[in-house]
């Protein structure tokens, strides 16, 4: 089976709903899937935890999420609270969550 990393970089609810409806899909189909949150998508988690949103919970049950930017998450205000997630901060790209350790295990990147 492949191998795919989704980065997401934006905030809006509405297009992270496609991530892990995607997401979810290829995992159920037995695809290695994990979901990296940079740029604005950091403030979701707080979002959609606060609203037990079922699409997000099924893909942290799956343990999806790889982690989240720490840089980002420090410059809108979410650092704290994404501290208490159970997915790590990522700071390996001069603070921001890189990607180049997954391309180099074999993952196909998508970006939304």
């Amino acid at each position: 089976m492949s191998k795919y990393l989704f980065y997401v970089m934006r905030g809006e609810k509405m297009c992270f709903v496609h991530v892990l409806l995607n997401a979810l899909d290829l995992f159920e189909d037995g695809h290695e899937v994990k979901i990296i949150f940079e740029g604005e998508s950091v403030t979701l988690p707080k979002v959609l935890e606060s609203q037990k949103f079922e699409p997000y919970m099924k893909a942290k049950e799956r343990s999806l999420f790889a982690g989240v930017c720490y840089a980002c998450s420090a410059q809108l205000d979410v650092l704290e609270f994404n501290q208490g997630l159970d997915y790590p901060l990522i700071k390996d790209m001069n603070g921001h969550a890189g990607m180049k350790a997954y391309v180099d295990q074999g993952y196909q990147v998508i970006t939304f």
